[in-house]
Order: C-alpha cells, then structure tokens, then sequence
C-alpha cells in the first residue's frame, strides 16, 4: 500500500482537487435537485478508474524493468540531472548498475534512477 501512495500520491492529490471542484459546481443554485450526488459519483468513478488503470500500467512495466535487468538488457532511464546534453542514461547490469530497493544505483552517479521511471529498450 506504502508503494501504491508514493506512485500515485499526486494524482490523489489532483483527484481529490477535482472533487472538491464538482461539489462546488454541483451545489450551485442554477444546478438540479440530484446533480451533487450524480456529479460526485460520476467524477469519483471515472477518477478512480484512471488513477488504478496509471498504478497499474505502472507496476507492469516496473517488472518488466526489473526482468529485463536480471537478464543484463539495456533499460533507459530518464536523467533529471542534465537537461540539455544527456537527458536519458542506458542502465545495465554488466556496466556496475545494482538493484536497491526499486532504485538503480552506480558509483558513477550521484543520485539513484527509479524504475518507474525506466522503460526496457
């Protein structure tokens, strides 16, 4: 559960704006009698819907990243470091990467790359 609110923690944050939102609309005067209940309902589904389809979307593709590393393939992961030269880095278990806690490390980089963040090549 701890994973699944770091992953999405944003987007329930957002979520929760976008609720917050409708009630608002929904509890105008020009609004019918059943528009916050419909409009609370409908917007929660649909978010509910989009946030669990992200979370997991995500975690498929963070085994595929850990597959394909066990396997010594070439994994991209997105580089936050230098924007305008390097903006992706090649992660690869026989180049010194190492596997910790969902987080590829090396001696040769200060900061770790997250696997959500890193698609197989």
């Amino acid at each position: 559960m701890k994973e699944f609110f770091y992953l999405e923690g944003a987007y329930l944050i957002l979520g929760g704006i976008i609720l917050l939102i409708t009630l608002y609309v929904t509890t105008r005067p020009f609004m019918s009698e059943g528009a916050v209940k419909k409009g609370i309902t409908g917007v929660f589904i649909v978010l509910a819907l989009m946030i669990a389809g992200h979370y997991w979307i995500t975690i498929k593709r963070m085994k595929e990243v850990k597959t394909a590393f066990e396997q010594d393939r070439p994994i991209v992961c997105e580089s936050r470091m230098q924007r305008k030269m390097a903006q992706s880095v090649i992660v690869q278990r026989s180049k010194g990467w190492k596997l910790k806690d969902n987080n590829f490390v090396s001696s040769y980089y200060t900061r770790p790359f997250f696997i959500a963040r890193c698609i197989v090549k």
